[in-house]
């Protein structure tokens, strides 16, 4: 009997772990490869399992666990690294520290 409750116990908590697996897309500003480094390492920081940002269409695409971070969380560390995000704006100080090519459009130049 104890090992029935055991193995259902760890039944529930794997389901449940599973549920809190989030899959959203985040518009990020960028250029180039080089800027999709640094976004995909901005949102793995912020805990996301999984992130890949395309430059083509400028949307950051990350996999997380709801119950160890969060969409702002993410976009948070992704606008520290420099890039802008659609709630966030990076700091100007910050923004102008990217490299040439990663100086993408921005509405405060």
């Amino acid at each position: 009997m104890k090992k029935l409750i055991v193995v259902m116990t760890a039944v529930m908590f794997s389901v449940a772990a599973h549920a809190q697996t989030i899959k959203e897309q985040i518009k990020v500003s960028g250029n180039c490869g080089m800027c999709a480094g640094k976004i995909e390492k901005a949102a793995k920081e912020a805990g996301a399992k999984k992130a890949s940002w395309d430059k083509e269409t400028k949307v950051l695409s990350v996999t997380y666990n709801a119950a160890k971070t969060s969409n702002d969380a993410i976009q948070k560390k992704v606008a520290d690294a420099g890039y802008d995000t659609e709630k966030y704006t990076a700091d100007m100080e910050v923004y102008n520290k990217l490299h040439n090519c990663c100086q993408y459009e921005n509405k405060r130049k």
